[in-house]
């Protein structure tokens, strides 16, 4: 296997892990209230530990850290614009777990999140290779 296809193939596993870890079991009770309005210092937070966490993912592989600086920020951005689209929406459809409407947002934002990881990883690919 090429060198270039193990190293996507890491980086993407090392994504969907931190993003288990960042979205599952790190994310405290101010980071999952209130998440509908927009200037919501828990969702910044939520986002800040994954771009955080996402700093050792790309050092690890000998990413330069003013790329790796890039590409958080543009991570923090879009996972905290993600965050709030889909909050917004379930509340203002006043969606519960038990409704099938909730679990399709909740796939569709975690779908876009993951398709994010893609846009990195080509991005890593592209500029750093």
């Amino acid at each position: 296997m090429p060198d270039i296809v193990a190293l996507v193939l890491l980086l993407f596993c090392l994504l969907q892990i931190k993003h288990m870890f960042a979205d599952f079991f790190l994310q405290t009770r101010r980071m999952l209230s209130g998440r509908c309005t927009y200037l919501h210092m828990g969702r910044a937070q939520h986002a800040g530990v994954h771009a955080i966490l996402s700093i050792p993912v790309f050092l690890v592989i000998g990413t330069g850290f003013g790329f790796v600086l890039a590409l958080v920020a543009a991570e923090w951005v879009v996972h905290f614009h993600l965050d709030w689209a889909k909050a917004r929406y379930s509340e203002t459809q006043a969606l519960t777990p038990n409704q099938a409407r909730y679990w399709q947002a909740f796939g569709i934002d975690q779908a876009l999140h993951h398709l994010s990881y893609v846009v990195m990883v080509w991005a890593w690919v592209c500029y750093t290779t």
